[in-house]
């Protein structure tokens, strides 16, 4: 192999109010041409840092300090503007953590995607959309030869970061900085997304810097790992080397299993009357039916959590519950009383009673807006409390969600980590004191230790305040972790459902069984071997949809 990219002695800075603080502090990496180097550690570690500075870049009010940043015998640190145009995009790519802040809304997504090769001279538009649909079908979205004329709001968050991946190797370029590429995957999915990642990397010999949280997925994908704590480099050794003798304490502490797991509440009385009761509803967007006759409780203090691939009628179920999306058939109800189907026929009480904390803290927070603006306008809008009444009570709520009030409360989001973004989704979510929320993958962009720290607080939440949950997920391990019901859905339809000990012990539906079979484990081979087992003889085969 030959050398492709060389960090050395890289310190970064962050700019505040009044001075330069540290992000990263001197850490060296190196990648060799088709090599996958992947970057682990906690929520500002700066792993997302260190992988734009491998690109040359970094955000407003970020600064290379010092060190040196060589690509292919280019210094990046000191190249003109234009030589950085001409590789970014061409020969080095970036696909982002979240797709949804990432694309522009206004210009459909293949429009987007064939940008870059016919900037760059790489391939004519009409080439340049002829590969972006194989990459489309490579990457298992579906009517590859139609979503591409979609605009970013109207397909899924899964199949959006998909088509952003497509959209990082529409140049065929020597490196990617892959940010947290399958957060937004449900498991079934995901395989296939990482088999074509591999598949296309070993191809066409592109070198990868892997960002992730999921030290499963790391396992499947890096050939080295590299753990950042704090801005300093904790360890590094070949992958299987570092699964098996993690030298460090803070790199076990890492491998530890979640352990956080909450006993599962004991059934609502028979005739005891939901909080919440979907009631046999079919639900179309326009002419496309997606949701058909789902119906489900969620009783008064218990967690459901409502599992299935992207697509599945998940977040469409919710969107019918907060009266988003009315359905063509079928009722919601609240602890017993019919919710009218559009949410601007609710009343404020019932309006109030509904709340939810979003995926994606980095979209669902105006950067505009301080913290206390933020959690303060439903506290004024929902309890009518303003001024110093106002102030208190987002204080308290600051209180709840255990960030300080003096040191957060005039803060603006682009100040706060992504687990404290995620508080304060939480916090504004609370702020109405509803008595059910729905949680919409509130842990999917978390690293696992800041994650088990949201399920904690979740799970305290509901105990004090009589809370109940929808939990929308695709990580079977947070499943385990808080849910006391769990609901399966496929293609908009319920295909299982019962208590979480049941749902988790044989025989399972078909359905789930897939499911649960699919959730990535420490293990190099996990990947390769699930690919054998269920028939499959290439990874571009599973890539490309066929497994």
């Amino acid at each position: 192999m030959s050398r492709l990219l060389e960090m050395r002695d890289i310190w970064i800075e962050g700019r505040t109010d009044e001075e330069w603080i540290p992000i990263i502090n001197g850490v060296d990496l190196t990648l060799d041409k088709g090599e996958v180097l992947g970057l682990i550690g906690e929520s500002g570690a700066g792993k997302s840092t260190l992988g734009l500075a491998a690109m040359g870049y970094t955000r407003d009010g970020v600064r290379i300090s010092k060190g040196s940043v060589v690509f292919d015998g280019i210094e990046l640190t000191t190249a003109p503007a234009r030589v950085k145009r001409d590789l970014l995009g061409r020969r080095i790519a970036y696909v982002a953590q979240s797709a949804a802040a990432s694309f522009n809304p206004a210009h459909r997504l293949i429009d987007q995607h064939v940008e870059a090769p016919v900037v760059h001279k790489v391939m004519s538009r009409e080439e340049a959309m002829r590969d972006g649909i194989e990459l489309y079908r490579r990457l298992r979205l579906p009517n590859p030869e139609e979503i591409g004329f979609r605009y970013p709001h109207q397909v899924s968050g899964g199949q959006l970061q998909r088509a952003m991946t497509a959209m990082a190797m529409s140049c065929r370029p020597d490196l990617i900085i892959f940010d947290e590429p399958t957060t937004a995957l449900d498991v079934t999915t995901q395989i296939e997304v990482l088999a074509a990642i591999r598949d296309i990397v070993e191809q066409f010999d592109t070198a990868a810097i892997y960002i992730t949280h999921d030290l499963a997925v790391v396992a499947q994908m890096a050939d080295r790992i590299k753990v950042l704590l704090k801005g300093d480099e904790v360890e590094e050794a070949p992958t299987r080397e570092m699964l098996a003798h993690p030298k460090e304490d803070y790199t076990k502490s890492l491998w530890a299993v979640r352990s956080f797991q909450r006993p599962q509440k004991p059934p609502a009385p028979p005739d005891a009357t939901p909080v919440i009761r979907v009631d046999h509803v079919t639900a179309a967007y326009g002419k496309v039916p997606v949701l058909f006759d789902v119906s489900f409780d969620i009783h008064a203090g218990r967690t459901v959590a409502v599992v299935g691939e992207s697509g599945s009628g998940k977040s469409t179920a919710a969107r019918v519950i907060t009266g988003l999306l009315p359905p063509r058939q079928g009722q919601v109800f609240f602890k017993g009383e019919p919710l009218p189907a559009d949410y601007r026929h609710r009343t404020k009480d019932q309006l109030r009673q509904v709340q939810m904390i979003y995926q994606m803290a980095d979209t669902a927070l105006n950067p505009r807006k301080t913290v206390g603006e933020i959690i303060g306008r439903p506290v004024e809008f929902y309890l009518g409390l303003k001024g110093t009444k106002k102030r208190e009570r987002v204080r308290a709520l600051l209180d709840a969600i255990e960030l300080e009030p003096d040191e957060f409360i005039d803060r603006l989001p682009g100040e706060l980590s992504g687990g404290q973004k995620q508080r304060i989704g939480i916090a504004r979510a609370l702020a109405a004191e509803p008595e059910f929320i729905i949680c919409d993958e509130v842990t999917s962009a978390l690293d696992q230790l800041v994650a088990e720290g949201i399920l904690r607080l979740l799970a305290r939440l509901q105990d004090e305040l009589g809370l109940s949950y929808m939990f929308i997920t695709h990580d079977l391990a947070t499943v385990r972790a808080i849910a006391d019901e769990v609901v399966v859905m496929k293609d908009g339809r319920v295909v299982e459902s019962g208590p979480k000990d049941e749902m988790f012990t044989p025989p399972h539906h078909p359905y789930t069984d897939l499911l649960l079979s699919s959730v990535p484990e420490m293990d190099p081979d996990w990947l390769t071997n699930l690919l054998a087992e269920r028939g499959v003889e290439n990874i571009g085969d599973a890539a490309a949809g066929r497994m």
